[in-house]
């Protein structure tokens, strides 16, 4: 009887041919096959439309929002209540403005840097906004009220898509790559953490706490 394999597992078992047959050399940075077995080869697709913020980030809301999907080409979507990836519908709405900038900047990351894994993006705002404290899950959020700010997981030093649990996990040159290219972007803001001492512009680039497993992108 002849067993037929699924065009996913036949990439994956070419993967590890090619793994085990190349010299050490020619791969220096680890390869996550499980990742790359979940990784879409296109992005869904998304439903645009022009949206609005009102009010401010702290208080404010969202009309006609666009959601991020769950994963796509350079991105993976992780849920602070849950502590699981994706991330759960609900909370991956933004303006459009804010999701195509944030979508932007990942894919011209990945191209610059095409060892690195998929980027990790947690919360956006709910999808008409409005309140995301501590009763939505995880340690909550003062802001993301009106579709302009989104959490962006930092990348980690070994190449794996997960959450950072201790920011000696960052690799801190990819982090401070993706805060110049959201700043070059024009983020209004870009929090980070203070153990990590990213730099950038001041009054645009600033510590917080809580910021050392991801960084908190705010747009215009």
């Amino acid at each position: 009887m002849v067993r037929v394999r699924s065009p996913a597992v036949a990439a994956l078992a070419a993967l590890a041919v090619l793994a085990t047959a190349a010299p050490a050399a020619a791969m220096p940075r680890q390869i996550d096959v499980a990742a790359l077995a979940g990784a879409p080869i296109v992005d869904p697709p998304i439903d645009w439309r022009a949206s609005r913020a009102v009010g401010r980030p702290f208080a404010g809301r969202l009309v006609r929002g666009v959601q991020l999907p769950a994963q796509g080409v350079d991105f993976w979507t992780y849920d602070w209540g849950t502590r699981a990836t994706p991330n759960r519908p609900w909370r991956r709405w933004g303006t459009d403005r804010l999701v195509r900038r944030v979508l932007t900047v990942l894919r011209d990351f990945r191209i610059a840097n095409p060892g690195a894994a998929r980027v990790g993006v947690a919360d956006l705002s709910r999808p008409h906004g409005g309140a995301f404290g501590r009763n939505f899950g995880g340690l909550g959020h003062a802001s993301h009220q009106n579709g302009l700010d989104a959490d962006i997981v930092y990348p980690r030093s070994d190449r794996l898509e997960e959450p950072i649990r201790d920011h000696r996990e960052v690799d801190r040159a990819l982090a401070q790559d993706l805060v110049d290219r959201f700043v070059e972007a024009g983020a209004r803001n870009v929090w980070t953490g203070p153990r990590l001492h990213l730099r950038g512009p001041a009054g645009v680039v600033e510590d917080l706490v809580h910021h050392d497993d991801h960084l908190h992108v705010r747009i215009r």
